[in-house]
């Protein structure tokens, strides 16, 4: 399990200031989240298929993680064109799919992938340690970056557990299938994890507090403005503000 996947690189958007993509992702993902003009949704499109051609990323990696995002989203389309109300468009059996379900259901799905692409650009392109480093500097409330530390930190160890337990259940000739034995192994699984987690947990934080920690992660270094994140935040707060201008201003 690698999270840091898309964090080694040398494109712009990885020698850019992570400050400022926070920023800049913060701001993008909440003007397409709540617009429904279509010239300013087609312009965070291309704004962030532009992202990802700058950050230089795997077209291939970049597509498998869509997929994961879309294959919730299919359920959407599945339900919404029959339960949004509006004009008929077709039927199946008794059901009436309406336009304004298979818009609305459109503009979810479009929202839901550029708002995604963006972040992987801006985001992941940043290692997750330097990731909590500038929310620091940001003032984000420090138990949760010391959340996102931990979570990152042994969430691969968390797996490995998983991997073992999993072996563990196969040398047993454990075989999965639809019946009541399968589930009933499978919440012992969980449940295993989850006492393993909390035990790790435990232990984790013992550790800590003999080593002498507070509950603080002091900051030894610090970020710096160079002309080149100067001259992106300005670029990109202008496509930004054009997008909030399409959608409040201009197409009002």
């Amino acid at each position: 399990m690698h999270i840091d996947n898309f964090a080694s690189g040398d494109s712009l958007l990885h020698r850019l200031d992570p400050r400022l993509k926070i920023v800049i992702a913060v701001l993008f993902s909440v003007i397409v989240a709540v617009a429904d003009k279509s010239l300013c949704l087609a312009t965070a499109v291309c704004f962030s298929l532009a992202l990802l051609l700058i950050a230089r990323l795997s077209l291939r990696e970049v597509f498998l993680r869509l997929l994961v995002v879309n294959a919730f989203i299919l359920f959407l389309w599945l339900f919404l064109p029959f339960t949004y109300g509006g004009e008929k468009l077709f039927s199946i059996g008794p059901l009436d799919a309406t336009r304004d379900g298979i818009i609305y259901a459109l503009q979810i799905t479009v929202k839901s992938n550029t708002i995604v692409v963006a972040l992987i650009a801006l985001l992941a392109t940043t290692p997750i340690i330097t990731l909590g480093h500038a929310l620091s500097h940001l003032y984000v409330p420090s138990k949760l970056i010391h959340l996102l530390f931990f979570t990152v930190r042994y969430l691969q160890v968390l797996h490995l557990e998983y991997d073992r337990l999993r072996a563990a259940m196969k040398i047993r000739a454990f075989r999965p299938g639809t019946n009541l034995h399968t589930y009933r192994s499978l919440s012992y699984l969980i449940g295993m994890l989850l006492i393993k987690s909390f035990d790790r947990a435990d232990r984790i934080r013992k550790a800590m507090l003999c080593r002498g920690f507070h509950g603080e992660f002091y900051l030894l270094s610090h970020f710096k403005l160079q002309k080149i994140d100067v001259v992106m935040l300005l670029i990109m707060m202008l496509v930004v503000g054009g997008m909030a201008s399409l959608q409040w201003i201009i197409l009002k």
